[in-house]
């Protein structure tokens, strides 16, 4: 069994291994400047999608909060429906 898990993390690393080398190779073509310029740019794109994806987690939490508010509103409300149309209702 360990034998089999070896295996595989050796062909993982393997394959891992081939995809950080044609990494290396896209930006090793491009002139050092252009190379330098495209990961700045991406990481900036990237930096810009965490950044939006951080604001939309915020936007759930708020709403889920806001959910939670208005349910125990609305619980609380309805128990004082029902305490008040027990206490008034004619009997019969």
């Amino acid at each position: 069994m360990q034998e089999a898990r070896n295996d595989v993390c050796d062909i993982a690393g393997a394959v891992c291994e081939t995809f950080n080398k044609i990494g290396d190779i896209s930006y090793a073509i491009m002139p050092r400047d252009l190379a330098h310029a495209v990961g700045d740019f991406k990481k900036a794109v990237l930096g810009t999608v965490r950044n939006a994806l951080d604001w939309e987690i915020g936007w759930i939490d708020g709403r889920v909060a806001g959910g939670d508010k208005l349910r125990d509103e609305w619980r609380e409300q309805c128990r004082q429906h029902s305490a008040t149309d027990t206490t008034t209702a004619p009997g019969v």
